[in-house]
């Protein structure tokens, strides 16, 4: 059975949070920048599961 988009977003999203929380322990503090952070790896990890994001094309 194939994935749902919002099932595929949503196990990215998570993902994403449990790499951050461990992106902050790192840093030592909290991300201000989080939004970008997570931008930026859920779009490489869809990219390396074979998904691929694209632009809404005006009409």
């Amino acid at each position: 059975m194939a994935l749902s988009t919002i099932d595929i977003l949503l196990d990215a999203l998570k993902r994403a949070a449990d790499a951050h929380g461990l992106h902050e322990e790192k840093l030592g503090r909290h991300d201000a920048d989080w939004p970008q952070w997570y931008a930026e790896h859920m779009t490489r990890t869809l990219g390396e599961g074979g998904y691929r994001l694209s632009g809404h094309s005006a009409q």
